[in-house]
Parts: C-alpha cells; sequence; structure tokens
C-alpha cells in the first residue's frame, strides 16, 4: 500500500520592491496634478468671462484688422481675425461668458426644480411618488432634439429660450438622483431616532436629509455642466443658439467650418477652448463625485 502526497503550490509572495505602491503614488500625483490644472483652466475661463469689459480686449463686434489674419505676436490680433477683421481672441473670451453663462444657469435651475421634486417623491412616497415618477417619465419620452427644436421653434431664439430648453432637460436626472438619496436616507438610523425624538417631518427634511443630499447634487451637477456647455455649443453650431452677432463657441466653430482648409484657427480656437473647459469640468466633476462617494460610505 503506497501514498502519495501531492505538493501545495507555494503563495505567491507580493513585491518586496513596493512596486503597486509607487503606481499608486504616481497616479495620485498624477491626478492631483490634472485636477490643479483643470482648476487653473476654469478660474481663468470663469475671470476672462466676468472681466472681458475690464480686459484691454477690442469688441467682439470691432473689426480692428485684415479679414482671416493667421494668429501672430501682435495684440489684440494674437489668435487672429476672422472673415471680418474681427479679433478672435475677444470673440472666444466672449464666447466663453455665452457658453459659461447658460450651462451655470441651465444647470442651477434644474437642480433646484429636480432637487425638489426628487425630495418629494422620496420622502413622502406614495401617490406624490407615482405623480412625479409620472411626469419625469413623460419628460423623458421626448427626444431631447424634438424637445429643443420644438420650443425654440415656439419661442424665439435667445438666452432666455435656450436656458430654458436645456434646464428642462436636466431636470429628470436631478430628480431622479434626489429621490434615490431620498429613499435611502429616510431609512438610515440618525433619521429614524430624529422621528421618535418627536421632531416634525419638516425638521426631518430640512436637517437630517437635505444637508446629505447636496453633496451628491453638486458633484452630479458639476458632471451635467460640462454636458451643457456641449448641448449650447451643438445647438449654437445647427444655428439654434444665441443669435449673431453674439459669438458663441459653437456658432464660431459653424461661421469657420466652410473655410477650415485656408483658415483653421477659425475653427480649431473655439473647439479647443470648447473641448479644454470641458475636460477640466469632467475633472473636477470626477473628483467631487469621488470625495462625495467617500462621505456616503461614512454615513
Amino acid at each position: 500500500m503506497s501514498t502519495s502526497t501531492e505538493a501545495l503550490p507555494e503563495p505567491i509572495a507580493p513585491p518586496a520592491d513596493g512596486t503597486s505602491a509607487r503606481r499608486r503614488r504616481r497616479r495620485g500625483i498624477l491626478s492631483s496634478a490634472l485636477l490643479w490644472v483643470a482648476l487653473a483652466w476654469i478660474t481663468v475661463m470663469i475671470g476672462a468671462a466676468l472681466l472681458a469689459d475690464l480686459l484691454p480686449l477690442a469688441s467682439y463686434e470691432q473689426r480692428i484688422g485684415t479679414p482671416r489674419t493667421p494668429p501672430g505676436l501682435t495684440w489684440p490680433e494674437f489668435l487672429g481675425t476672422d472673415q471680418l477683421g474681427r479679433s478672435v481672441l475677444s470673440r472666444v473670451i466672449f464666447g466663453a461668458r455665452v457658453s459659461l453663462a447658460v450651462g451655470l444657469v441651465a444647470v442651477t435651475a434644474a437642480a433646484l426644480v429636480g432637487g425638489l421634486l426628487g425630495v418629494l417623491a422620496g420622502y413622502l412616497r406614495g401617490w406624490p411618488d407615482r405623480v412625479i415618477g409620472l411626469l419625469l417619465d413623460s419628460m423623458l419620452a421626448f427626444p431631447p432634439l424634438v424637445l429643443l427644436l420644438a420650443i425654440t421653434a415656439i419661442q424665439s431664439q435667445s438666452f432666455l429660450t435656450l436656458t430654458l430648453a436645456l434646464s428642462l432637460l436636466s431636470v429628470p436626472g436631478f430628480a431622479r438622483l434626489v429621490r434615490a438619496n431620498t429613499l435611502s436616507l429616510s431609512k438610515r438610523e440618525f433619521v429614524d431616532a430624529a422621528r421618535l425624538l418627536g421632531s416634525s417631518p419638516r425638521r426631518v427634511l430640512l436637517r437630517e436629509v437635505l444637508p446629505n443630499v447636496v453633496l451628491p447634487v453638486l458633484s452630479y451637477g458639476v458632471l451635467v455642466l460640462a454636458g451643457l456647455i456641449v448641448a449650447e455649443g451643438s445647438l449654437s453650431f445647427l444655428g439654434l443658439g444665441i443669435p449673431a452677432p453674439r459669438p458663441s463657441w459653437g456658432g464660431m466653430i459653424a461661421s469657420g467650418r466652410p473655410i477650415l482648409s485656408s483658415s483653421p484657427w477659425l475653427t480649431f480656437v473655439p473647439a479647443i477652448a470648447l473641448f479644454l473647459t470641458v475636460l477640466s469640468i469632467n475633472v473636477i466633476g470626477d473628483h467631487a463625485r469621488r470625495l462625495t462617494d467617500k462621505k456616503a460610505a461614512a454615513l
């Protein structure tokens, strides 16, 4: 009778040189660097948009030089001129004012309306939840482009019309997010404790639920802002945005597209500004989401 023994596989020891730790450290340093670069870019764009009237720039309607002058070292023709001899730099900065203003106003209005609907649906439940859910489903049933076309067809093209259309498209997302967070928070121990202590529903809502909903809404709103800036640029590119001569990044890209081969800066300069702004907002929003997730896990 013979017995046989099988050799067990030896456990693989972790690398002694700390390679994984160094990789995590490098990723952390790169992530922090990207965040600071993104914050710097957004700060510059917001500052330039707010102070555009005080900066040594030509008016976005003023003709300052020869039409279609390429970028050079002269001021204010630093980024060249367009088909009418207007400064591309001035129009990009004033276009930033339009894009950022539309995005910020639309996302703020959507967060307020959607947040209110979401809190009511998640906290009251019952028939208010069903009615609000039906309203949100009805809004989501319309294709976004069709809804935007309908709103711009009924109303004249203006800042108010564009902001209203984009905010309506964003309300369901905020409402669903707030409803889900409210439902989750209403079952937590600290909310039950507040009810047992005799707090009124209004006090529980204002003191216990809403403060813990704000951070997820803010982190989600940053990401929505990036999408709304892209949407505004797309609508302006299609001729449905802010009417000329007021500049917008999408309108500048559209006006430079027919002469892209001979004057590429007319398209690339506003496109790069749009790309870097949206990318920076997404980087900031991603970091905000991570912080929000850590706080939610600690509750």
